[in-house]
């Protein structure tokens, strides 16, 4: 056996422990097996060239499996953030043309109704907002309906409601 051999196993023995370590189930995850080892390799800074050496397929192969992990990784989000906002004590809607400016006081208002506490000062919750709404917000107005959900330990998502 080659150093080049061992030292691929050793990677592959380090990768396995990884996922053992932080509690990958494929039977529990949105991921394969393969698309985890991907994601944990490249997290590692393995090139793709290097992958597909290691797991003894194409660069394009490996390519094609990472850019798989990552749509399932954001369709996970994207599933809880949904599930969070279905169950969050407070939700407000937030029209298109509504200036930014004034989302701050209607989310608080709405937490004072809920007796939920929002531990956010009105430029950071701005920020927020802006951030997770991405290209809802067009300077300081809505321009795409949000809907803004505050859990009870206060932390606040943003979805786009249409």
């Amino acid at each position: 056996m080659s150093d080049a051999d061992g030292d691929e196993e050793a990677v592959t023995a380090n990768v396995d422990e990884l996922l053992d370590r932080v509690g990958f189930d494929p039977t529990e995850s949105a991921l394969t097996r393969r698309q985890a080892e991907v994601l944990a390799l490249r997290q590692r800074g393995a090139s793709q060239s290097a992958i597909a050496e290691l797991l003894g397929t194409s660069r394009a192969n490996v390519s094609s499996v990472e850019a798989s992990a990552r749509t399932n990784v954001e369709k996970a989000r994207e599933t809880v953030a949904f599930a969070e906002a279905l169950k969050a004590p407070v939700q407000v809607e937030v029209e298109t043309e509504t200036d930014l400016y004034d989302v701050p006081q209607r989310v608080y208002d709405a937490c004072d109704e809920a007796g939920v506490k929002v531990s956010h000062t009105a430029p950071d919750l701005m920020k927020i907002v802006s951030d997770e709404a991405g290209d809802a917000i067009s300077g300081r107005k809505v321009s795409e309906a949000l809907l803004i959900g505050v859990s009870n330990d206060g932390s606040v998502r943003v979805r786009r409601s249409e």
